[in-house]
């Protein structure tokens, strides 16, 4: 019997993957939610900018002052290698 791996999903309100204990969305994740969102770069833009707005909230709620930029770069910082080259671009 094979098990299925666990899915990296954040846990709330730490934000911290809930099978590798790393900031969310870690590595893994974002492969998943690349694959996931495959040719659909602008719902995975809105998807982890309502992400990163939830774990902003939850942090405040904690008394916890964010690092904006930190937080900016860890939701959405990576999008850009995730976009698939335009046909123009493979010439």
């Amino acid at each position: 019997m094979t098990r299925r791996p666990r899915p990296h999903h954040p846990m709330r309100p730490a934000w911290l993957c809930r099978n590798c204990a790393a900031p969310w969305p870690c590595p893994p994740a974002q492969l998943h939610l690349a694959t996931e969102f495959y040719g659909h770069s602008i719902a995975l833009a809105f998807y982890l900018g309502a992400n990163m707005q939830d774990a902003l909230d939850d942090l405040y709620s904690l008394g916890v002052r964010p690092n904006l930029r930190a937080h900016h770069a860890r939701f959405l910082g990576w999008l850009s290698l995730t976009r698939r080259p335009r046909r123009a671009d493979l010439r």
